[in-house]
């Protein structure tokens, strides 16, 4: 495992105060960690976790490193297979079908109800995640912007507090943010206009919500979706190899 996972995490998170020491929450650190090493793709999909690694990685024996499994497979990170062990969720055909065809309806819907039902905290919130994305954006943090694009539609469910919705939305941010990490690595100067305009389309969505607007909140959610749905489509069908090329290498 990479350092800068447990760092991030243990300068970040969960630090307790007991009797006036700080102590490391192991157990939601170890969560957290993980969480990002699948959001980032350090993990790829399908994958099956070695537990007796990762309980060494993280300081857990592997009761609280099972705890840990099973919230993430709730959550819709992790699938538990009794005899197979544990897989991180797979991006295959039929779920990338179910992805395209089930996103914009569960990005409007849930926009909606954020504008009716969103707290000026979650409001500042928001204001702050985007903050952190712009500021990643152009620092050049492909993976940062990533992340806190991750968080900001993630407070717009929290926003909407809808609990039929809610689990709807988590489970398809878990595969827009790992598709999300070819959006955020623009080949040319075409590309990183569109990853600044999807910015500019969140600084739209915040002032419609602000306004308690619906109808300009949902318009800008279906307009963001369809900016990046190309690019994202690439991760799963990219472009083909030069045939040229290959037949080049036939002939050698």
């Amino acid at each position: 495992m990479k350092k800068s996972h447990i760092v991030i995490v243990y300068n970040m998170y969960y630090l307790i105060n007991i009797g006036g020491e700080m102590i490391l929450n192991k157990k939601q650190a170890c969560q957290e960690a993980l969480v990002h090493r699948i959001l980032s793709l350090d993990i790829d999909p399908g994958s099956t976790l070695d537990e007796t690694l990762l309980s060494v990685e993280y300081g857990l024996s592997r009761t609280p490193l099972r705890e840990v499994f099973q919230k993430l497979a709730g959550d819709g990170y992790l699938m538990l297979n009794e005899n197979r062990g544990t897989k991180v969720s797979s991006m295959d055909l039929a779920s990338m079908r179910d992805f395209f065809q089930s996103a914009p309806m569960i990005y409007a819907a849930v926009a909606r109800l954020a504008a009716e039902n969103g707290t000026n905290e979650q409001l500042d919130d928001l204001k702050n995640t985007q903050t952190f994305f712009r500021r990643a954006g152009e620092a050049s943090e492909t993976q940062d912007m990533a992340m806190h694009n991750h968080r900001f539609h993630k407070i717009i469910g929290e926003m909407a507090g809808n609990p039929y919705l809610s689990p709807s939305l988590n489970r398809l941010l878990i595969d827009h943010t790992r598709m999300s990490q070819m959006f955020y690595k623009p080949i040319n100067s075409k590309e990183r206009l569109l990853v600044w305009e999807a910015c500019d389309q969140h600084d739209g969505m915040i002032d419609a919500i602000e306004k308690r607007d619906c109808g300009a909140v949902v318009n800008l959610t279906i307009e963001h979706w369809e900016l990046s749905r190309d690019r994202i489509e690439k991760f799963v069908r990219p472009d083909p190899l030069d045939v040229d090329i290959g037949m080049q290498q036939l002939g050698e």
